[in-house]
């Protein structure tokens, strides 16, 4: 029934507790978790060739290379949240995969089950920030509206 199982994790207290279920329904039906992190620089600074300065206004401005490595620790942090996921599931002798992207979470997890054919979504009821889920929706909400198949809830 549930042959591939896809569960989003943000390194959240409440996405942990959707992995653990996800693991014992993975169980029950000899299902492949895929594990997900989606990261995005929000950030969008001015790209200059030369050194950071400030420009005449007093906004500072990054280079090509500062702009690098915030990225690149955004993918650091999202291999780690994944390398975790990935030991707990193995731990209880379910199959994983892992797929890290850059983008919008709810876009990017909708577009993954549609891609990957899930069979469900486990998915913790809150994330890691609750200002950023009142100002902007909650991403468990959005999948469960925009989902192409069952959505599991963890609270």
């Amino acid at each position: 029934m549930f042959e591939k199982i896809l569960v989003p994790l943000d390194g959240s207290e409440h996405s942990l507790k959707g992995l653990e279920v996800a693991i014992e329904i993975g169980k029950q039906f000899g299902s492949i978790i895929t594990i997900i992190h989606i990261y995005s620089v929000t950030v969008r600074p001015i790209v200059v060739p030369e050194p950071a300065t400030l420009t005449p206004s007093g906004v500072p401005v990054m280079t090509a290379e500062e702009v690098a490595k915030i990225v690149e620790a955004a993918r650091r942090e999202g291999n780690r949240v994944l390398a975790e996921g990935e030991r707990r599931i193995e731990a209880k002798g379910v199959r994983v995969e892992k797929v890290l992207v850059e983008g919008h979470a709810v876009q990017e997890i909708v577009r993954v089950a549609k891609e990957g054919s899930f069979g469900l979504i486990v998915i913790g009821a809150r994330g890691i920030s609750r200002i950023r889920e009142i100002l902007l929706g909650s991403v468990s909400d959005a999948v469960i509206h925009h989902a192409p198949c069952p959505v599991l809830l963890v609270k």
